[in-house]
């Protein structure tokens, strides 16, 4: 019988070195010849771009808020159906989700859904004997948890290492290795991660020689699982029509999977640069998702004739979505702490740097209708930005706890909310089938 090897990687809290280790055991395995499909748990924009590149593989989030369980256990079976190991990084702690009195939606709830054991990382820093403490306590607290093993993090010496091991030995948890503190393998996090994380990116040579220190072989028996099920390709109706997809330096937050859900639904999606082109390629709709255009602001600005040419897509009645940062792009101006910046005009709003982060899932209702649902539908989407709208909202795209959000008015959908496609095939048809009127 052929096996695949599937396990989440998860810690007591946030900041205990999850990505790093994660990082190194997909290195680390894919050294020895293995094809790792790497995700991540949540909605995470930036920790996918280390696990991609450490696996050679893009990696998927997988968000059971975003996701219907359906659609991400077929996500998951699709993406894992022709690798040898299948490696998910756990979001904040392993019991922590949107709720501090369920697990739901949490790292612990994720792996259950899979039927995957869970390797804990926990950063062992002035710690010996207490190591077992947090590891037992993690075991034995949640119903149901399979907690395969530990991987040290943070440790100072062999010696450190042994006294942690044998602390695990007596509560029954095996370790499969540690990582010694060092600063090399520190990778950048939060905002603007993105841009240290293109010019910080631990290489794979350095990857590959911390993965010497934990033993994948062990790992890798106690984490053997059936191969899941291959997945049909769906089948194409209707001709393919061209959208054009903003991704650059400034735009770069779109999920893998949503991105397929559009090309299964019948779109070619053409990348374009909004700070290097002239303007938007020839297409049927414009999608513009989330980044750092504050970051460059300076250049998004300078593109005058970048700005005109998205301005008369939107004139021409050609659908256009804009999430976060594109929304933020297609605005009066953006406005940072030194001054303001003239963007597209699309929309009568001007953005401004807040300060503050706006952070969390949301339930909404489409309030007008868009080229992605009619008016009335119910969507779930995550907000994360520092910047706030300013100008009245004339045409709000979404109603959240009573309180109007983003502007949707004719073909254009513009908006913080971060949608995940894959939640449901719905949505990309509609864009899809808005755009193909103009083939």
């Amino acid at each position: 019988m052929t096996y695949h090897h599937r396990f989440l990687i998860a810690a007591p809290h946030s900041g205990s070195g999850k990505t790093t280790v994660t990082s190194v055991v997909l290195a680390g395995l894919r050294a020895r010849g293995l094809s790792v499909q790497p995700f991540k748990a949540g909605p995470d924009y930036l920790d996918p771009t280390h696990l991609s590149r450490a696996a050679g593989m893009t990696a998927r989030n997988l968000d059971s808020f975003l996701l219907p369980e359906d659609r991400l256990l077929h996500l998951f079976a699709r993406a894992s159906s022709g690798a040898d190991v299948s490696v998910i990084e756990g979001l904040m702690g392993l019991y922590d989700g949107r709720d501090p009195s369920t697990d739901l939606h949490s790292s612990a709830h994720l792996a259950r859904l899979l039927g995957c054991p869970v390797v804990l990382v926990i950063d062992a820093g002035g710690m010996a004997r207490t190591v077992a403490a947090v590891a037992a306590g993690l075991r034995d607290f949640g119903a149901g948890s399979d907690i395969a093993g530990v991987i040290l993090n943070r440790v100072g010496s062999a010696r450190h290492a042994d006294l942690c091991a044998a602390a695990l030995a007596q509560v029954n948890i095996p370790v499969f290795g540690h990582l010694p503190k060092q600063g090399a393998l520190g990778l950048p996090s939060r905002h603007l991660g993105l841009l240290a994380a293109e010019r910080h990116a631990a290489n794979r040579e350095a990857l590959e020689r911390a993965a010497l220190t934990l033993d994948l072989d062990a790992l890798l028996s106690a984490t053997r699982r059936v191969r899941p099920a291959a997945v049909s390709a769906p089948v194409l109706i209707g001709p393919r029509v061209r959208i054009a997809l903003a991704r650059d330096e400034a735009f770069s937050f779109y999920y893998q999977d949503a991105l397929d859900s559009l090309e299964e639904a019948g779109a070619e999606l053409v990348p374009f640069s909004p700070l290097h082109d002239a303007c938007v390629p020839e297409a049927g709709g414009l999608l513009i998702g989330g980044g750092y255009p504050e970051a460059y602001a300076e250049r998004l600005s300078a593109n005058a004739s970048m700005r005109a040419s998205v301005r008369a897509f939107a004139a021409s009645g050609r659908p256009v979505v804009a999430e976060c940062g594109g929304l933020m792009y297609l605005g009066q101006s953006l406005e940072t702490e030194d001054q303001g910046y003239p963007m597209c005009a699309v929309i009568p709003y001007r953005t401004r740097m807040a300060g503050r982060l706006t952070l969390g899932y949301r339930d909404a209702e489409v309030l007008h209708p868009s080229p992605l649902a009619p008016a009335g539908t119910q969507v779930r989407a995550h907000e994360f930005h520092y910047s706030a709208l300013v100008g009245e909202a004339t045409v709000p795209a979404y109603l959240i706890g009573g309180k109007p959000e983003g502007y949707a008015n004719g073909n254009v959908l513009a908006s913080y909310l971060h949608l995940h496609l894959s939640a449901d095939p719905a949505l990309s048809e509609s864009f899809v089938r808005a755009c193909r009127r103009f083939i």
